[in-house]
């Protein structure tokens, strides 16, 4: 029977270049979140090399910013090793910043093509969310991003895989597998925006669910990682992160919604 646990995190190499079953992770990850993107871009009416355009410019940077933010949150570290910031095939990226990478590139973007930015991130939250569900996995492979020790009872009474609760023991001690909570989070997160587009939400609000309900999710979750990178003290980086996500996205639906009073809506071209 094929075991899982005997997955080496490098799948192939090409020469001298190792490729990591993480990377291939987040490729699918990506690629998936396209097709099902481009397709709801094209029939709420968008032109069919709209995304293709976008990516072209948004990954790279998305790569960028994700570096960035790890390396600022490990400045105690990186300070003393620079050589190494650039080294980022050695691992060290952060999904909050490659999602502050990605809204910005779209921002400045879609005001340059003259096309609603609320628009395109109501379409795209599926797709981020798609990613980020199948790049969670990269994790698991890296036995990693997982959370505090797990006690015996837990281990009896949990519904999980035991070839999941296998690949989170390390050294000898299982620990809560933290990349499965916030996949399985998003999944539920997932079905609900699916769910929304019926309902014809206002522009922008399926984005501003898409930006509470991951907030939300990942602070709890967040708690409970041994992984985190730190603002001050105890304070975690993706906690603070995600408090001022939530509390920028209920301002801006009350702003748009009772103050602002926009009608269009998700469905309208």
């Amino acid at each position: 029977m094929f075991n899982l646990l005997e997955i080496n995190p490098v799948a192939f190499s090409l020469g001298p270049f190792p490729v990591r079953w993480y990377g291939i992770l987040i490729v699918s990850g990506i690629v998936l979140a396209y097709l099902v993107v481009q397709r709801e871009m094209v029939k709420r009416g968008m032109h069919k090399d709209f995304l293709t355009d976008l990516l072209i410019w948004a990954v790279p940077i998305s790569i960028l910013c994700a570096r960035i933010y790890y390396v600022v949150f490990s400045w105690d570290y990186y300070k003393d090793h620079p050589g190494q910031i650039i080294q980022i095939w050695e691992g060290g990226i952060a999904i909050h910043g490659a999602l502050i990478g990605a809204f910005l590139t779209t921002y400045f973007y879609t005001k340059k093509r003259g096309v609603s930015f609320w628009k395109v991130v109501d379409i795209a939250a599926p797709g981020l969310l798609i990613g980020q569900i199948i790049g969670r996995w990269g994790n698991f492979i890296n036995q990693e991003a997982y959370g505090g020790p797990v006690s015996e009872r837990f281990l009896e009474t949990t519904i999980i895989p035991d070839w999941i609760m296998k690949q989170m023991t390390v050294e000898g001690v299982t620990h809560h597998p933290t990349f499965l909570y916030e996949s399985m989070w998003n999944v539920v997160g997932l079905i609900i925006l699916i769910l929304l587009r019926r309902v014809n939400l206002k522009r922008g609000e399926m984005f501003l669910f898409y930006l509470v309900w991951y907030s939300f999710g990942r602070f709890f979750i967040e708690g409970m990682r041994t992984d985190s990178l730190y603002v001050i003290g105890e304070l975690r980086a993706a906690q603070l992160v995600s408090v001022i996500a939530i509390v920028i996205a209920i301002i801006l639906f009350i702003t748009r919604r009772y103050i602002q009073k926009i009608d269009v809506r998700y469905r309208d071209r």
